[in-house]
């Protein structure tokens, strides 16, 4: 079950699934340069509850040229989840990189880069 979120009630008129999505896309539009979230914390944030599955899914499936900053999300831990080697994999780390976010051990430090929104909220 999902908990209520206040940002999916403003999303009236679409299907469930769109409004799901949409509420995805709008946090993760939020996570500023050179910070990180795990799948697990974007859909908290998002006000999906426990679906990072859904998230990890859902962000595969991203159209091609997307902005939305996909890079950003990473695995419990701060564990990159695309493999070294590949295109996707190459390209989160390079953008990550270039955003000072450090990686050491296919790892991100998330007490240093992992993004807390509630501390930006006077």
């Amino acid at each position: 079950m999902t908990e209520h979120s206040p940002l999916l009630d403003d999303l009236t008129g679409l299907s469930p699934a769109e409004a799901r999505r949409t509420a995805l896309y709008l946090t993760l539009h939020q996570v500023p340069e050179g910070k990180v979230v795990s799948y697990g914390q974007l859909a908290e944030l998002a006000g999906l509850g426990r679906a990072a599955r859904f998230v990890g899914r859902t962000l595969s499936q991203l159209p091609d040229g997307s902005t939305l900053p996909w890079h950003r999300v990473l695995g419990a831990g701060g564990k990159l989840s695309l493999a070294a080697g590949t295109v996707s994999g190459e390209e989160q780390r390079v953008r990550l990189r270039a955003e000072g976010v450090t990686i050491r051990n296919n790892r991100v430090d998330m007490q240093r880069h992992g993004w807390r929104p509630t501390e930006h909220n006077g």
